[in-house]
C-alpha cells in the first residue's frame, strides 16, 4: 500500500537537490554555478493510527500529522 493520506490525499512528491558552487555576486564573487541536481522525494509526515468509522467501527490507516493537528480524524 502506497504511503498517502486518507484524509487529505498528501503523497510524496518529486523533487531536486540543486548543488552550487562558487562565491555569490551579493557577497563580491562572480556568481555561484550548478554542478550537479540529484532527484530527491519529498514525504508527507504519515502516521498510522486507528481511527473511528462513521458505522462504528475502528480501522488503522496512514493519516497525515496536519489531518490530526486539525481535528479532522476522531481517534479510538
Amino acid at each position: 500500500m502506497a504511503k498517502v493520506c486518507v484524509i487529505t490525499g498528501r503523497r510524496p512528491v518529486k523533487g531536486s537537490i540543486i548543488n552550487r558552487k562558487g562565491q555569490t555576486k551579493k557577497s563580491g564573487g562572480i556568481g555561484t554555478h550548478v554542478t550537479s541536481i540529484t532527484k530527491r522525494k519529498f514525504r508527507p509526515n504519515l502516521q498510522r493510527v486507528r481511527i473511528r468509522m462513521p458505522n462504528g467501527g475502528t480501522k488503522r490507516v496512514w493519516v497525515s500529522v496536519k489531518a490530526l493537528k486539525a481535528g479532522l480524524v476522531q481517534k479510538a
